[in-house]
């Protein structure tokens, strides 16, 4: 069997500094930064010997597009929130309901939705959840009545983050690393996208109905109009999105890397915001996740090197015996294989050792997709399976009145994430038969 690393000596070693820093990550000692615990885990990584500096470069050139990327999309998101883009439709959405409960809950998935499909899941997690929570608290609903929208919110981030590559930063490492166009994702993951947000939709309510308030009073919700604060900013948001998506494919058809594109967008609106609003540039820069992007860096790293000593032999081992039971099995259970490392190690470490593995043994085109379905939905088994669930959370950290434990989490996460990450993988084998 023809693997990229075989067991090492040091790997021991590897397991419990990646155990040390993830303890440390969800104990936040003093409340030091997730950032720097996972960067801690790096440096003793490589003091230790389980990484050295080519692990470094190596890391640095599968993950670098999707850093940059997410950099530019988080900047650009928090620009348009300045403006008041998201806060706007999202009032929409809710006087489009009409007071009926139901329409509003699925309609915040839906926006939800397509907040992700464009702005990446972590955009999602950061922008939408503290709107849906200033709405419902406008609307005077109760906490048990809030819960449901919140993890709705917080559910539809990842599960909906499939269509494009910018949609999740899995999907970016994926594409990048084993050379995908844009277009070619795009066409393979619409179907799979589709019947994420469909299931997600019917098994959220499934299980929130009886919490879901029959009816509201639009009278109450703020007028939209209202919600912009900056309208030349605002003005720009659609046509942004639309440049985007047109440059995105383009791009992917003559191989620009996204990031390229992302933070080319990211500097045009930067540039407008500084000229023409009175938006607070510094402090939107310096309130930008940056702890995130130092957290997926270091456990990268961190990760790497358990790979580096053995865990991808591990992985590379259980994908061929996998790939030998019958279809869809195979299918279904590698994509759980990939969402367990997932809810273990956060998404994006994991889909970078799931790629690894997966070219270790020349695996096909759908083992990649299974491994970017099961790294975009499994993370929601747990609270640190995606740097969006950690988004979210810190989102909520922030207000008052609301606080939802791992426990519930996790037990919340297993229930509805696993039926749709199911089906989803069920509709990816699907689409490669017919």
């Amino acid at each position: 069997m023809d693997v990229l690393f075989r067991p090492g000596i040091l790997f021991p070693v590897s397991i419990i500094i990646f155990a040390a820093t993830l303890v440390l990550v969800l104990k936040k000692p003093r409340n030091v930064g997730i950032g720097y615990v996972a960067m801690a885990g790096a440096v003793a990584s490589l003091a230790l010997g389980t990484i050295d500096l080519e692990s470094v470069l190596i890391v640095w050139g599968i993950v670098w597009n999707a850093t940059f990327t997410f950099i530019a999309i988080i900047i650009i998101s928090l620009l348009f929130d300045e403006a008041g883009v998201f806060k706007y439709a999202a009032l929409k959405i809710a006087r489009f309901a009409g007071g009926n409960g139901v329409m509003l809950f699925l309609s915040i998935i839906l926006l939800g939705s397509g907040i992700s499909a464009i702005f990446a899941n972590d955009g999602t997690a950061l922008i939408l959840t503290p709107i849906v929570y200033e709405i419902l608290t406008s609307l005077k609903f109760p906490k048990k009545a809030v819960l449901p929208f919140i993890m709705a919110t917080g559910f539809i981030a990842d599960s909906a983050s499939l269509p494009l590559p910018v949609s999740n930063l899995v999907n970016i490492v994926s594409t990048t690393y084993f050379k995908i166009s844009f277009n070619s994702y795009a066409r393979e993951m619409i179907i799979p996208d589709l019947v994420s947000i469909a299931s997600s939709i019917l098994i959220l309510w499934l299980f929130y109905r009886k919490s879901i308030p029959a009816k509201y009073r639009t009278e109450e919700l703020e007028d939209p109009g209202k919600a912009v604060r900056e309208p030349y900013i605002f003005k720009m948001a659609l046509p942004t999105i639309m440049v985007l998506i047109v440059a995105y494919s383009i791009g992917g058809y003559y191989d620009i890397p996204i990031a390229f594109v992302a933070m080319s967008a990211a500097i045009v609106v930067l540039t407008v915001s500084h000229f023409r609003s009175g938006i607070d540039l510094v402090r939107v820069i310096r309130e930008a996740p940056w702890q995130i992007v130092l957290f997926s860096f270091g456990m990268y790293l961190v990760v790497f090197g358990l790979g580096r000593e053995g865990f991808t032999f591990l992985i590379s081992y259980l994908l061929i015996h996998i790939s030998t039971l019958p279809d869809p099995l195979n299918i279904i259970f590698s994509g759980y294989l990939f969402s367990t490392m997932a809810a273990g190690m956060n998404n994006m470490p994991s889909v970078m050792l799931g790629a690894l593995s997966i070219s270790s043994i020349h695996g096909g085109s759908s083992l990649i997709y299974a491994n970017v379905i099961g790294n975009d939905i499994g993370p929601k088994f747990t609270p640190i399976g995606s740097l969006a669930t950690l988004l979210w959370i810190y989102t909520l950290n922030r207000k008052k009145g609301i606080t939802i434990s791992y426990a519930y989490y996790m037990k919340v996460g297993f229930i509805i994430a696993l039926p749709v990450l199911t089906l989803t993988l069920l509709s990816l084998w699907m689409e490669s038969v017919i």
